[in-house]
């Protein structure tokens, strides 16, 4: 598996203050942007979608440009590891995200646990969950937000 990165929202927000630092943005890394998003490039995430080997699958669940019509598809998928990516994408739709926080693996729910956008009744089913693994999860994130919310004093 790729590297993991868990971001809470103290991270996210100082993430997005430096994309706005003008500064940066003129600098050499800010430059270094993806090739534009093409009809070609969906139409060969859409092909992935559909491929046989699970590992192709697993990496088109991945994108963050996948067509939703297809991330409904691949959160259907009979391979677990193809549900696990679609429910690690930042970009899986509330609706999908509350779909597989009802998956028969408990490995695809703590996914959808830690996903950042996953919705709060999701959360409120997975605070439930019959795995204690994917409730600690449920846990964990709550502390995060809530370490969040904490100011930080000056002293």
């Amino acid at each position: 598996m790729s590297c993991i990165r868990f971001n809470t929202p103290a991270q996210v927000a100082q993430l997005d203050r430096l994309r706005k630092d003008s500064v940066l943005a003129n600098t050499a890394i800010a430059q270094f942007l993806s090739p534009p998003l093409t009809d070609t490039k969906v139409a060969r995430l859409v092909a992935m979608s559909q491929d046989k080997n699970p590992k192709i699958r697993e990496s088109a669940a991945l994108s963050l440009h996948l067509p939703d019509e297809q991330r409904w598809e691949l959160a259907r998928d009979k391979t677990e590891s193809v549900r696990i990516c679609v429910a690690r994408n930042e970009a899986t739709p509330c609706d999908v995200l509350r779909f597989l926080a009802k998956d028969k693996s408990a490995q695809v729910r703590s996914w959808v646990a830690v996903n950042f956008f996953v919705p709060a009744d999701a959360m409120e089913l997975l605070e439930q969950d019959n795995s204690a693994d994917v409730r600690a999860l449920v846990q964990w994130k709550r502390n995060l937000a809530n370490e969040a919310e904490v100011p930080v004093h000056a002293g």
